[in-house]
């Protein structure tokens, strides 16, 4: 029978994997699903992620797909991997998809959170594992107006690690949504595109952070677009504070929306 289609949307705490994807004698969080899945299969099941997340970056909804023998519903895959993972990978859902689904390509946006502490339980073990505690006050006005400079389509060469796209990529990433939110005890930057390229995110987090906190211009992110590379851009934010919070697909790739 042909291998069904499922999409698992999964969650996981990144601070004690090697990032997402597969590596030799590290531990990572494909690997750790791709073993439950061999399992569950009794053969090996490539789990195919919608991006590859950094080592200590978390997931609040990863996209992982799966090809699995068509004994397999979504609810069941899903509860069977729930008894079988570690405690810091969790499948909070699961879909049934056509056979064109692909959940990196077929993917529209990827949303992302990252969490910044400004007060001064930023520094509990209950909040540094998740948070960056920074202990510099923030211009808010600063901030957003940093933030609002990349939205629309533009090219992030500066905010991207050097070769680790192809050659040809024009680095072209379009940006839909790019906000601050002020919370207790600091702030949340919510930012949603149509693809993110190698540390991209935490880039502008670092560079907007040391604008609002008067180390930089303001406009420099602005500038920085018209940027070769990232020589002039402020190193990338702790890992830790960010979250891929959601990857969102067409509604006709869902059989079970339909």
């Amino acid at each position: 029978m042909d291998p069904r289609p499922i999409l698992l949307v999964t969650q996981y705490d990144g601070g004690r994997f090697a990032g997402w994807q597969r590596q030799p004698a590290v531990r990572t969080v494909q690997g750790d699903m791709e073993t439950v899945l061999a399992r569950l299969c009794s053969a090996p099941v490539p789990a195919v992620g919608a991006g590859r997340t950094d080592a200590g970056v978390h997931a609040h909804g990863q996209g992982v797909g799966v090809r699995v023998p068509s004994h397999w519903t979504p609810d069941k895959l899903r509860r069977a991997m729930n008894a079988l993972l570690p405690a810091d990978i969790w499948v909070a859902d699961a879909h049934r998809m056509t056979p064109e689904f692909h959940p990196r390509y077929s993917a529209t946006a990827r949303r992302y959170g990252y969490l910044i502490g400004t007060d001064d339980e930023a520094r509990s073990p209950f909040r540094r594992r998740v948070e960056w505690a920074v202990p510099y006050p923030l211009d808010a006005v600063a901030l957003q107006a940093e933030a609002d400079s990349v939205l629309g389509e533009h090219t992030f060469r500066a905010f991207a690690v050097a070769h680790t796209a192809p050659a040809d990529d024009d680095h072209r990433c379009i940006i839909q949504h790019a906000r601050w939110v002020a919370r207790d005890g600091g702030w949340v930057f919510e930012i949603a595109a149509n693809r993110f390229l190698h540390h991209m995110v935490r880039f502008l987090i670092g560079t907007m952070v040391e604008v609002a906190q008067g180390r930089k211009p303001r406009g420099t992110l602005a500038r920085l677009l018209a940027a070769p590379d990232n020589r002039e851009t402020a190193a990338p934010a702790p890992a830790h504070g960010l979250s891929l919070r959601e990857v969102t697909y067409p509604a006709a790739l869902y059989v079970d929306a339909r």
